[in-house]
C-alpha cells in the first residue's frame, strides 16, 4: 500500500495540458439540452447563436458549447464512447444544495453511488449524456491514493449505491461532513441498475 501522490508530468520531464478546457456536446435538441446544461451547472451563456453556443460557470470562456447539427444520428444505446463526464464541487454542503436545488425543478439522478473515493451522483441530460456531479470523500489526494491501495476498494471498486432524498434529509438534520462523506458499507451493485446510456 502506497499514500505517494503520483508524479505529474512535469515532474517526471513531460510536458501536459495546464488545465482541461471544455467539452462540445453536439445535438439535434439545441434548446432542450442549453435549458438542462444551464440548470444542473448555473451556467452562464457568452455566446450564443443558432450553430453553436457557449457557457461557462467560472472565469474560463467557456467550459460548456453546444453545437446544433441538424444531420446528426441518434447514439446507439450502450455504444461504445465517453461514458460520463464529472463535476466536483467545493463542499458537501454546496453538492447536496445543487442536488436538492435540481429535485426542485425536476432534474433527478439517475444512480447515486458512494465510490469510497467520491460522493457522486450521476444524471442524464436530453441526448442521455451522462453527468457526475461529485465531491471527494477524502480531505486529501493522499488519504485517497491509500483508499484506492487498499483492501476496500479491491473488494469493491464500484461502491454503494444510496437514496439521495434521505442523504438530503439527513443534510438538512445537521449531518456533519464526516458523516455525509464516510464511505458506506455493503457491495457492489448489479450493473443493470445503471442507466443505459
Amino acid at each position: 500500500m502506497t499514500d505517494a501522490i503520483p508524479r505529474s508530468a512535469r515532474e517526471r520531464g513531460r510536458i501536459a495540458p495546464a488545465k482541461m478546457a471544455h467539452v462540445v456536446l453536439r445535438t439535434q435538441q439545441a434548446a432542450e439540452m442549453i435549458a438542462w446544461w444551464k440548470a444542473v451547472l448555473e451556467l452562464e451563456p457568452l455566446h450564443q447563436s443558432p450553430f453553436i453556443s457557449f457557457f461557462t460557470f467560472d472565469d474560463e470562456h467557456h467550459r460548456i458549447a453546444i453545437l446544433s447539427a441538424p444531420n446528426l444520428v441518434p447514439k446507439a444505446v450502450n455504444s461504445v464512447g465517453v461514458d460520463h463526464f464529472a463535476f466536483a464541487y467545493a463542499s458537501v454542503g454546496d453538492l447536496l444544495a445543487t442536488v436538492e436545488r435540481l429535485a426542485a425543478q425536476g432534474i433527478r439522478p439517475s444512480t447515486s453511488i458512494h465510490h469510497g473515493i467520491s460522493l457522486s451522483f450521476y444524471y442524464l441530460d436530453p441526448d442521455r449524456n451522462q453527468v457526475e456531479l461529485q465531491m471527494d470523500a477524502f480531505a486529501n489526494v493522499a488519504a485517497t491514493n491509500a483508499f484506492l491501495a487498499g483492501g476496500p476498494f479491491a473488494k469493491n471498486p464500484i461502491g454503494v449505491l444510496f437514496d439521495p432524498d434521505a442523504l438530503v434529509k439527513r443534510w438538512r438534520e445537521g449531518a456533519s461532513d464526516a458523516e455525509l462523506l464516510r464511505p458506506l458499507a455493503g457491495g457492489p451493485p448489479d450493473m443493470r441498475a445503471f442507466p443505459e446510456h
